[in-house]
């Protein structure tokens, strides 16, 4: 996994409230054994009309949108059954930050395992971020991990709360596979010595 230090990126709207894990990648496409391709399919049912095309309603179907690494939606982001594919389809697309007012549980807590980073920020403050993207073309954000802030080319300046484990993790790279191989060295001792015990 990457290690997220900073970024600065378009930002990306979905102006919804409560947008599930099947919004987010539908059931249909859960097939792959991979953790990449998903990308294609995220928001499937808004992005694509029945025939397939681009939805020209969709916001992140717009030209101003494209590239997009940040991604800003409202309360209850995540919601619904705990496909880890969501997380999945959204980093795939080329999302590494998700803002929020608020996410479920489940997704919240897979988003810090595969590399994304969810914030979380009063419903005032994201009202602020949605119409500064509307008001402007191709607007970014940057967002910086190690000191917990986010900040605009227009003044805004954010600082947002974060669990310090979980920002851990994201700083240096590691999953929980990771974590453990940090102590490969304890673990392997512990091995030798008891396979000793066992044949001796």
């Amino acid at each position: 996994m990457d290690a997220f230090t900073k970024l600065t990126g378009i930002v990306a709207p979905v102006d919804r409230v409560n947008v599930d894990t099947d919004a987010i990648i539908p059931k249909q496409f859960l097939k792959r054994i991979e953790r990449t391709g998903f990308g294609q399919f995220l928001f499937y049912e808004w992005r694509f009309d029945e025939a397939g095309q681009d939805n020209p309603t969709f916001e992140m179907n717009k030209p101003r949108y494209q590239g997009a690494s940040v991604l800003i939606s409202r309360a209850n982001f995540g919601c619904g059954s705990s496909r880890e594919h969501a997380p999945w389809a959204i980093l795939d697309y080329g999302f590494k930050v998700v803002i929020s007012p608020s996410y479920a549980d489940i997704f919240y807590n897979n988003c810090f395992k595969n590399g994304i980073l969810p914030i979380k920020l009063s419903e005032s403050q994201v009202d602020e971020l949605f119409k500064r993207t509307a008001e402007h073309d191709g607007y970014q954000l940057t967002v910086d991990l190690e000191n917990n802030k986010l900040n605009d080319n227009y003044g805004l300046e954010i600082t947002f709360e974060l669990d310090e484990h979980r920002r851990q993790f994201l700083l240096q790279g590691l999953d929980d596979i990771g974590l453990t191989l940090q102590h490969a060295d304890e673990i392997t001792a512990y091995e030798e010595l008891h396979a000793a015990k066992l044949f001796s």
